[in-house]
């Protein structure tokens, strides 16, 4: 952990300071303090450790990179192709590095709601960047302590004016939330992030810096990369769990549901920063991903984490058990135990080919918008998913497969001819074999 982190960029006289310059200096060290609970104090100098209540903001920024990736030098030459977002506090841009790599740069918004209404308090440029620029400080410092697969990768960092305008974040490149696309994306697609985000609100409960909450918990706060899903904004969290006198003062508040925790012997509601994100999980995704098409079998698993999550019954972690359970009855196909295995003697198997010419049809949860492409366990699985398809009269399977191992099945409703491919194999319905050329 650097100084920079703390410091700003000219120094306050306090004699010389105006009632208005001494409310700003004020807020600032409120901001100092707020952000000095997230560092380890083995990785703070005796100098910060001792004055961070009365810093006097006389610390000059480095630009060291933490051992990161990405410094400064690597920021003097980029390429803007994106605007990503901006909102009250920071502006996203997709940039191109120099070496080619992609990458999002996280600074101050200088056009943002905070920064106005700050200029609009104090008229100071200098002080009102150096007080807004905290939200981005704490968003860096809680990148560098709290890493997980589904929180967004730090890159690098900076500040330097002179070359990004001030504090910069270099994060992993990503695509902003979409609930539309996601809604219509596969189960197995929907599943993957929810036991994502399961898997990450495990790991704030426990984290290094202890039981974390995110204040501002919407789909707008996460990114996906890769197909996984990772929170990209932290500026909310906090890592302090409210104090109490009695289960009164354990009330989580929410538009339509309130829940009453118990006030623990050590005088805080134990468990409630956890129990917040979990059933912010619930209303903002679970309920919109989780049961839509699930596989039938599965709707009694699924449904029951729905039911115990909606109510908060259960914790983090016995959600997080109940959501790996469902992964390995479906990654082992144990769900489809009862599925007639008779199904796929009704089809001829020519190994070593593809179709062309294809007829495709649609369905629902295909990979391919434009066509039926399923996750299915087996050949076996694929064949009854044919049988029950008026229209297919072949499948095909290659080398693809999902995120859980699971294949991908290609439904067609008929094909002109085959052509050679070692990867792939086709099954043709024996009933309807003389509607295809073999």
């Amino acid at each position: 952990m650097k100084k920079w982190h703390f410091g700003l960029r000219r120094s306050f006289q306090e004699t010389d300071l105006t009632p208005v310059h001494s409310a700003l200096l004020q807020q600032i060290r409120e901001r100092q303090q707020e952000i000095a609970p997230f560092y380890n104090s083995n990785h703070l100098s005796s100098e910060i450790q001792s004055t961070l209540p009365e810093e006097d903001a006389n610390i000059n920024p480095t630009v060291e990179a933490s051992g990161l990736e990405i410094g400064c030098s690597d920021l003097n030459s980029v390429t803007v192709v994106d605007f990503l977002g901006a909102g009250y506090t920071k502006t996203v841009l997709k940039v191109v590095l120099a070496q080619g790599s992609e990458v999002a740069l996280k600074t101050v918004n200088n056009q943002g709601t905070d920064m106005r209404s700050c200029l609009e308090d104090f008229r100071d440029p200098q002080g009102c960047h150096d007080l807004v620029s905290f939200k981005l400080r704490k968003e860096i410092i809680l990148l560098q302590r709290l890493q997980h697969p589904n929180i967004v990768k730090l890159k690098g960092q900076c500040q330097d004016s002179a070359l990004v305008g001030g504090i910069t974040a270099v994060l992993e490149q990503g695509t902003p939330v979409q609930m539309i696309q996601l809604l219509q994306s596969p189960w197995e697609e929907r599943f993957r992030v929810c036991l994502g985000l399961v898997r990450l609100l495990h790991y704030l409960s426990l984290s290094p810096l202890g039981s974390v909450a995110l204040l501002d918990f919407q789909p707008r706060q996460f990114i996906m990369v890769s197909g996984e899903l990772k929170l990209t904004d932290l500026d909310d969290a906090i890592v302090t769990e409210t104090r109490c006198k009695t289960s009164s003062d354990c009330v989580l508040n929410f538009p339509l549901r309130n829940f009453t925790f118990p006030c623990a012997d050590s005088g805080v509601c134990q468990g409630i920063n956890e129990m917040k994100n979990l059933y912010n999980a619930y209303r903002y995704f679970f309920i919109y991903l989780l049961p839509h098409q699930a596989p039938t079998t599965l709707k009694p698993l699924v449904y029951q984490i729905m039911n115990a999550t909606g109510e908060l019954r259960h914790s983090v972690n016995k959600t997080l058990e109940a959501f790996e359970e469902v992964l390995h009855v479906y990654r082992s196909g144990l769900h489809l135990q009862n599925m007639p295995s008779s199904a796929i003697k009704d089809y001829a198997r020519l190994k070593g080919m593809s179709t062309s010419g294809n007829k495709e049809y649609q369905c629902w949860s295909s990979y391919n918008n434009h066509g039926c492409v399923l996750s299915v366990h087996s050949v076996a699985e694929a064949a009854h998913i044919c049988n029950s398809h008026p229209q297919c009269t072949s499948f095909s399977v290659n080398n693809q497969k999902t995120w859980t191992g699971r294949l991908l099945a290609s439904f067609k409703s008929g094909f002109s001819h085959l052509v050679p491919d070692v990867s792939s194999a086709v099954y043709v319905r024996t009933a309807k074999a003389s509607a295809a050329t073999l």
